[in-house]
């Protein structure tokens, strides 16, 4: 059989599929014999091995357990998905992770920290996605930094209209809108909205972001369908901070914008019951 060579310093895939491989052979398994541990199939042990398929984070840390690697993989895989973000969102999302305080205002979707899987499956299929599955993964990866020791502060101020679009199903919007009033129990996290009410405000340019570190310049971000924009100019962050200021202000109160929140799931996404009475969605 011909086994197709890695270079493992082409890219984290190549490098993830190359230690695998090695790990394996030194562990003297075949790749039916670690799919059977690890609860898959030989054939996608395989895939993953030439970076055909990409690993997810539950595959890597059933693989360190079996082969007993120390987290090895489950460290690397990190790095994998963040690769398979778009090569333009790459450079914010590793600031993103390091950030102390993230203070932004989304204009058309969810912030996609705070994004359900399937809403957020939702959003880039309607972006016409490569790689869908990848790169629902890649987005789960970036909400780990909300579980470490030491979270990042985020404040978002959502547009209202991002409660009345659906993307997805009902259920889908249900769970998404369920999942932001969950994370209001965070003490990091605080969810505003900018009611429709409010027609002056100062972000008609649309949505941006604040990035702030313990030690590093502040970085504001905002973003087209296919690049991003991203400095650290001192006038430029300092006029998104204070435009930042203006939309707090103009939102609801914390509480209010959960109150909202909740009425616009029970309004227009509760779910239906069926003739003999049951629950749909």
């Amino acid at each position: 059989m011909h086994i197709r060579e890695l270079d493992p310093s082409a890219s984290p895939l190549d490098y993830y599929g190359y230690e695998l491989r090695r790990a394996r052979e030194a562990a003297g398994l075949t790749q039916r014999a670690l799919g059977s541990i690890v609860f898959c199939t030989g054939s996608l042990i395989g895939q993953i091995e030439t970076t055909l398929k990409v690993p997810t984070r539950e595959f890597s840390e059933r693989v360190d357990a079996a082969l007993g690697t120390d987290g090895t993989f489950s460290r690397l895989v990190g790095l994998v998905l963040r690769s398979q973000l778009p090569s333009w969102f790459q450079p914010f999302a590793e600031l993103e992770s390091r950030t102390t305080s993230i203070a932004t205002f989304q204009a058309q979707v969810v912030y996609g920290l705070l994004q359900t899987p399937d809403y957020a499956r939702a959003v880039l299929q309607a972006g016409w996605a490569d790689g869908l599955d990848e790169q629902v993964a890649a987005r789960l990866e970036r909400q780990r930094i909300l579980t470490r020791e030491a979270p990042p502060w985020v404040w978002v101020v959502l547009d209202e209209v991002v409660l009345h679009r659906p993307f997805g199903s009902d259920k889908v919007m249900r769970e998404q809108l369920t999942h932001l009033l969950d994370l209001q129990g965070r003490r990091q996290v605080r969810v505003q909205v900018l009611p429709l009410g409010v027609g002056n405000h100062p972000a008609t340019a649309g949505s941006f972001t604040v990035l702030r570190f313990d030690s590093d310049p502040e970085i504001s971000y905002s973003e087209n369908y296919d690049k991003g924009y991203m400095t650290a100019n001192p006038d430029v962050v300092r006029d998104c901070s204070h435009r930042y200021d203006h939309l707090q202000a103009a939102a609801l109160s914390i509480e209010d914008s959960a109150a909202l929140i909740a009425r616009v799931r029970e309004e227009r996404y509760a779910e239906q019951p069926e003739p003999d009475g049951s629950a749909v969605a």
